[in-house]
């Protein structure tokens, strides 16, 4: 935080590297509440998307987050893009400094921009139907479904069964597992013609199938696109599929920039 007093010093906030030559500009949509102009600065074929910025560590917040989104959500629009690490400041405030930062770090932007031309991170999280999965379990798991029915049999008070009620809870989430991991893999199988790459990330829940952002080549959106429906109409009565993109690969480029 900085007082009303205190001068802050102007710097180029660094949204991402693209290929380019020549002037370009995508509006005034930078981040932090001035919303300044955003433009490229480039050294022979490669260019950096800045706006002019106060010297300053933005908050990770939502409000700030979906800025730098949402700028490189829009370079998108036209170019393969290698985002830069949020809150990502050079402290020179002119481009001169960001003309050094390319030209030094030329060779690196350039072989990734190569690696990753044409290419975007398609995120895709699938859930499992809590009722519908525990069902598919007994009915598939005959030890389980064997110790049910001696339960039930039983018809004896809880009290006096919490050994088998606690085996079956056991059993059953053995079988959780495994079945998750057996339908995450068989979903990954199915797509694995579609995609160049994948990042699995971590489940949140148990219910979760999978959490994974996949590199796709723009000659395969469509049909990666078309997988997922096909395994939503085959797996859509218990799981829930939610696909999220198309996105700058976050999960897949780690640019650390030098500023200085």
């Amino acid at each position: 935080m900085t007082s009303k007093n205190e001068i802050v010093n102007e710097g180029k906030y660094i949204y991402g590297i693209i290929r380019h030559e020549g002037p370009i500009d995508f509006g005034f949509i930078g981040i932090g509440k001035r919303s300044d102009l955003v433009y490229g600065v480039y050294f022979n074929n490669i260019c950096a998307i800045v706006s002019n910025s106060p010297i300053i560590q933005y908050e990770v917040r939502r409000v700030n987050m979906i800025a730098h989104e949402k700028v490189l959500e829009e370079v998108m629009k036209q170019f393969t893009v290698l985002p830069a690490q949020f809150s990502t400041i050079s402290e020179h405030n002119n481009d001169d400094g960001i003309l050094r930062i390319l030209e030094k770090d030329y060779k690196k932007f350039d072989k990734l921009l190569i690696k990753m031309e044409g290419k975007k991170e398609l995120g895709l999280k699938i859930l499992a139907n809590e009722e519908r999965i525990y069902e598919s379990i007994v009915d598939k798991y005959d030890a389980i479904k064997s110790m049910r029915r001696k339960l039930i049999k039983l018809n004896l008070p809880p009290s006096q069964t919490h050994y088998e009620r606690t085996k079956i809870g056991e059993m059953v989430a053995e079988a959780l597992k495994t079945e998750i991991e057996n339908y995450k893999n068989k979903i990954i199988d199915f797509l694995d013609p579609f995609f160049e790459d994948i990042k699995i990330n971590d489940n949140y829940g148990e219910m979760m199938i999978l959490n994974g952002a996949f590199l796709v080549n723009s000659d395969n959106e469509s049909k990666f696109d078309e997988a997922v429906k096909d395994l939503d109409e085959e797996y859509g009565n218990f799981m829930t599929f939610k696909f999220v993109g198309t996105l700058p690969p976050y999960n897949f480029v780690t640019l650390v920039i030098d500023t200085k």
